[in-house]
């Protein structure tokens, strides 16, 4: 193993291995920590946790097993992944994770840099834009889990670690890698530890995977994996591979639980050419809506109909159900139920599944019981195709923001 990951969620894990496959390693994607047994035959290893949302601590603890598996493994550098939007509460995950693998890597400097310029993801001069709004105004202000107000990601990330903070300007990056790497020994050497990296375009993650081919850890989005194939390649690692996909068929359902701005456009769109229910967080609290109901619904529709199943809502619908249930228990209930929809649906022959929402696609995973994902073509920026090689299901795994307004239909033409 050449690449050992480490992704905070599932959706972004197959994100991450997207991108690495697109750069022509052999990338396997483990739902959790695998256990004993051998290793996957790949160039890298992404273990996807469901630790984004969850108490610093646990998070520190399950990234820290996933690091001593990685390692174990053989692999020669480290890749913390995170969202694009860097999702996170100032007393979240990402600064205690990161300062963690730091440690027990013993790496004296590691860049920050959740960039993914295809889907409009930029930063420059330390903050974090969506398209040509600044992150606190894109919308994820809203978010119903890691509400981000700040667009300044060194300011946000030194509250979440004792670790000091510091920019990698775009100058430095601009002028190619043998200035960033000069840049970060510089900003190394006046203590720092974690440098938030600037990048507006795929060059500059090209240039910064260049300047970090010796780094032990590397953190940030899916993006910037775009220029760590090349370093392998460079050091004559990485062998052709087929990246074909075992066919899959049978019915297919949508199941979506983000309540991102274009989630809620593809479930629109979806919903005016097929069958389509919404779930309603009230409904399913107190027992009038259960999953079975719910798999009922949607074998009785006509063949080939690939029904949707979706909780979207708008935000201030999303802000009523947390007032009236908390945050926490509305979420958890939901995706509870659309965990159990989905085994149910696959007891019952759906094999082709399409999921939106991180943590929906977590819940999904997990109750589906796959453990080992194989990485098939791209449906939209950062979406891949999958497959299960221990269970056989076709999914696609769409983080809440990702993703055209016809995401769904593409996406089961793609999984089958």
């Amino acid at each position: 193993m050449l690449l050992g990951c480490i992704a905070d969620d599932f959706t972004g894990a197959s994100d991450l291995a997207n991108t690495l496959t697109a750069g022509g390693m052999r990338t396997v994607q483990a739902i959790g920590v695998p256990g004993e047994g051998p290793a996957p035959d790949a160039d890298a290893v992404v273990v996807a946790l469901k630790s984004r949302s969850i108490d610093a601590a646990d998070a520190v603890a399950q990234s820290l097993d996933a690091l001593r598996w990685l390692r174990a493994q053989g692999a020669r550098q480290i890749l913390f992944k995170y969202c694009s939007t860097f999702d996170s509460t100032p007393a979240g995950n990402i600064g205690p994770v990161a300062q963690a693998l730091l440690d027990a890597l013993g790496a004296p400097i590691a860049i920050v840099c959740p960039a993914f310029p295809t889907n409009r993801r930029t930063i420059y001069m330390g903050h974090l834009f969506v398209g040509d709004r600044l992150l606190s105004e894109s919308g994820m202000q809203h978010h119903p889990l890691t509400p981000m107000t700040d667009p300044d990601l060194a300011r946000w990330l030194q509250r979440q670690t004792a670790h000091k903070v510091g920019l990698l300007a775009h100058p430095s990056v601009a002028r190619g890698a043998a200035a960033t790497r000069e840049a970060l020994a510089a900003l190394a050497a006046d203590g720092v530890r974690l440098a938030v990296a600037d990048a507006i375009a795929d060059a500059d993650l090209r240039t910064l995977g260049e300047a970090c081919a010796d780094a032990a850890l590397i953190t940030g989005g899916s993006g910037i994996a775009l220029g760590l194939p090349d370093n392998f390649r460079r050091a004559g690692l990485l062998r052709p591979h087929s990246g074909a996909l075992a066919a899959i068929g049978g019915p297919a359902v949508v199941i979506s639980g983000s309540c991102s701005a274009a989630t809620r456009r593809q479930v629109e769109r979806y919903a005016g050419h097929a069958p389509a229910r919404r779930v309603d967080v009230d409904a399913v609290l107190d027992g009038r809506e259960t999953a079975s109901a719910l798999a009922d619904w949607v074998l009785a529709q006509a063949p080939g109909a690939a029904p949707l199943v979706y909780s979207s809502a708008d935000p201030e619908a999303v802000r009523a159900s947390q007032a009236k249930h908390g945050a926490q228990r509305a979420s958890s209930a939901i995706e509870h139920c659309f965990g159990e929809l989905s085994a149910a649906l696959y007891a019952r022959g759906v094999r082709r599944q399409v999921i939106a929402g991180g943590e929906t696609s977590g819940a999904v995973v997990q109750a589906l019981g796959v453990r080992l994902l194989a990485i098939g073509p791209e449906i939209d920026p950062g979406v891949p195709a999958l497959a299960g090689t221990d269970v056989p299901v076709g999914l696609a795994l769409k983080s809440g923001n990702f993703g055209a307004d016809d995401f769904f239909d593409k996406a089961l033409a793609a999984v089958r």
